[in-house]
């Protein structure tokens, strides 16, 4: 089969590479859409330390046609089309045993820590696929993946109907938990980022929507005017590898500053830099401070929510290229970051 390799860090090259084996467990997926994650610009650069060995193919936001079946897989036909959900726990660690599968202490991804969705074929086992809808298209169907981690973090923060929401970081996940939790309220929603064009995209979607450039504005200030001095319900953080701004506090910081009296705090951020907090800040308010990962089998609840219609794809998609051309769609990303959200990869002709 035809792949896109990283064969070093920062060098993905088109080429042969040996079809994947698929036990009676697994299912073989022809590959028709993949999209890239911010976590896969990670391991293209070599951010991902030991974990990742070279070579490997990337992909871990994927969706394809069934090739071919294991003897064990039941519920599924060749033929069918399906998003396949990348995670795979030990199932043996205390977070597996009680079922918080997101938590478990070796927790691992199809293309990551092992060959994924930017080649021509990916197995995966039979528990990890979802049918897609007719009436969703494969290209739709790519951000399945973030879509769950919006709806997975939606949960963990508890959004419900009529919560107010601040949501700290417009890229890739951040506009994808936007999303998600737009789906549930309607409630006063105000996002936060220093990139115009990333706000800009909340803004032709969601017109309602408070945007607020960290660079010009404070968005404390900004929030706290506009809920009456009250705060939010809830304060999404995701920035990454945020700094502080203007002499201003981290923003999860700034996200706790933002909630009122009981409110809650989920901060999905994985950047490595430490964060400091003055939990006082949070105790005076009996807030809630909860983090969220990956995504917990809401893939069912994505595919839903696109079959209705309620979800923007269209508004994340910046661009689509063929698979062959991975490394410049990857150069596009990190040489271009204020033009290109998600970019997505396929073997279609485009």
């Amino acid at each position: 089969m035809k792949a896109a390799v990283l064969t070093q860090f920062n060098h993905i090259e088109w080429k042969d590479a040996p079809d994947p084996g698929f036990g009676s467990d697994e299912a073989l997926i022809k590959v028709s859409y993949a999209s890239i994650c911010g976590s896969d610009q990670h391991v293209y650069k070599g951010e991902f330390g030991p974990r990742i060995k070279l070579p490997t193919i990337q992909g871990h936001e994927f969706v394809g046609t069934i090739e071919a079946l294991g003897s064990d897989v039941e519920g599924f036909s060749v033929g069918e089309r399906v998003a396949v959900d990348p995670i795979v726990w030990c199932g043996e660690c205390p977070a597996c045993q009680i079922g918080h599968f997101p938590a478990c202490t070796s927790l691992k991804l199809i293309g990551i820590d092992m060959n994924g969705g930017f080649a021509e074929y990916v197995a995966a086992k039979g528990n990890m696929l979802y049918k897609i809808p007719d009436s969703v298209s494969d290209r739709d169907s790519a951000l399945c993946e973030p879509y769950s981690i919006g709806f997975h973090a939606s949960s963990r923060a508890g959004v419900k109907a009529g919560d107010s929401v601040a949501f700290y970081g417009a890229g890739k996940i951040g506009q994808h938990i936007m999303q998600a939790s737009r789906t549930i309220t309607d409630g006063q929603t105000f996002v936060i980022d220093i990139n115009d064009n990333r706000l800009d995209i909340v803004r032709k979607s969601y017109p309602d929507a408070v945007t607020i450039n960290a660079l010009r504005e404070d968005p404390v200030e900004v929030i706290k005017e506009k809920t009456d001095g009250k705060g939010v319900d809830i304060a999404f953080e995701m920035t990454g590898e945020a700094q502080e701004i203007n002499e201003r506090v981290h923003p999860v910081r700034e996200a706790i500053r933002s909630i009122r009296g009981a409110g809650r705090v989920c901060v999905l951020s994985l950047g490595d830099q430490e964060v400091n907090l003055v939990m006082k800040e949070l105790i005076w308010k009996e807030g809630t401070l909860v983090t969220s990962r990956v995504c917990h089998g809401e893939f069912k609840e994505s595919l839903e929510h696109l079959a209705k219609g309620v979800l923007k794809p269209d508004a994340l998609i910046s661009s689509i290229l063929h698979m062959s051309e991975a490394q410049k769609a990857f150069e596009m990303l990190e040489n271009e970051p204020e033009k290109y959200l998600k970019v997505l990869l396929t073997f279609d002709n485009v």
